[in-house]
């Protein structure tokens, strides 16, 4: 789970990063009244969960409280980059000497932590890495190590800070640690870390994720999901248990195992440049190994509620997942849509594997409406594009 500013900021508090102050607002007057309340020039920050806000205008310097009401008017209800600003965050003003960069994740890659520092803050650190990688100090360590003041001088030191901020900036890192370990995170990312003027050392601006699967230790990120930002449909999916993320395509797309699903999203991109409006996979849908049919079945429910998907493409490789459970949950969605007075989407399916001849048996039997069968993934793919073709066609 990504965090808002305003969240990631209150957990640093929690852990003694320094921060500044922050109030939340959801409306020009609350916006008013916080800048009042913090006095003296204050900056007015959109609360989304994408980069990018600056240049998209969704930070602006208050001096009045007068000031913050209007720049607050200003950016709610931005769109920037998909994400529509609910609310801002109004936060006290700096008097910033210096920008810096630091960053604490998970490298999967090598089983170990990476902590990223720059002298060069305030930037994209994407293009920073790419275009001068030599200004990004990286250094992995072992958790079971943490982040020490050797590594933590070492890396400020490697960098080319002086000494007097180089003492700064080691209680600074560790506590950035404590919040990455203790909140259970996979990211933990300051971008500016400023030296002010007077020479404080301040996290202006942070980020952190949160890893989903140490939720059953803190209860308390609960409060921090935004249900009302979420997908719709991603949050049905979330509670059938079902790993499915949407996207802005055309063609339903369901396998057993994020390796199969994800070869699946790209067969199907590549077949859908053949046809008119080059249709794209809508979603991302993993049923998982040894799925069943109430499984397929909740999973052809959410992507049929998708009103963008024109055709859907089931892809399954049996191994632990039986394809006549595969064909069953098929059936029964079937069923639920007929119920419901739901007229299905032009549907493919693919099974090989565990059971395979069992599963295509009961699809054939059944003759469900606008269901076809193909032998080979690249023949479904190509079905189900043109399927989504023709269907966009005719709206």
């Amino acid at each position: 789970m990504d965090l808002y500013e305003y969240q990631a900021r209150d957990l640093f508090e929690k852990y003694g990063v320094p921060v500044l102050k922050g109030i939340v607002a959801t409306s020009p007057a609350q916006a008013e009244q916080a800048a009042a309340k913090l006095g003296g020039t204050v900056v007015v920050k959109a609360q989304v969960k994408v980069g990018g806000r600056g240049k998209a205008g969704g930070v602006k310097l208050a001096h009045s409280p007068q000031e913050a009401s209007e720049a607050a008017d200003a950016i709610l209800g931005l769109n920037i980059k998909g994400h529509t600003v609910r609310r801002v965050m109004v936060a006290e003003g700096a008097d910033i000497a210096e920008e810096y960069y630091f960053s604490i994740l998970l490298d999967r890659t090598k089983r170990r932590y990476l902590a990223m520092l720059s002298r060069e803050g305030g930037v994209e650190i994407e293009k920073l890495a790419e275009e001068r990688p030599e200004a990004l100090i990286r250094r992995n360590f072992s958790p079971l190590d943490g982040m020490t003041d050797t590594l933590a001088r070492e890396m400020a030191e490697e960098a080319g800070f002086p000494e007097d901020d180089v003492k700064k900036l080691i209680p600074v890192f560790k506590k950035l640690y404590e919040a990455y370990t203790g909140e259970d995170a996979t990211l933990v990312e300051v971008n500016p870390l400023v030296k002010t003027k007077s020479g404080e050392i301040l996290a202006l601006d942070g980020k952190m994720s949160l890893d989903g699967n140490a939720s059953f230790r803190h209860p308390e990120h609960a409060e921090l999901e935004d249900h009302s930002a979420a997908d719709p449909l991603e949050l049905k999916a979330q509670k059938m248990g079902l790993n499915y993320v949407k996207l802005d395509g055309d063609v339903g797309v369901i396998g057993n195992g994020a390796g199969l699903v994800m070869s699946t999203l790209d067969v199907v991109a590549y077949a859908g440049e053949e046809f008119a409006g080059s249709p794209k996979p809508a979603n991302f849908l993993d049923i998982g190994g040894g799925a069943n049919a109430e499984v397929m079945a909740n999973g052809l429910e959410v992507i049929l509620g998708d009103s963008q998907v024109k055709s859907v493409f089931v892809n399954v490789f049996g191994g632990i997942t039986a394809c006549d459970e595969v064909a069953k949950g098929i059936v029964q969605a079937y069923r639920i849509l007929e119920s419901d007075g739901i007229e299905p989407k032009p549907l493919v399916v693919r099974l090989d594997g565990n059971n395979a001849e069992e599963g295509r048996k009961i699809l054939d039997d059944a003759n469900l409406p606008g269901l076809q069968r193909e032998d080979t993934m690249d023949d479904a793919a190509r079905t189900a594009a043109e399927l989504a073709s023709q269907a966009g066609h005719n709206n």
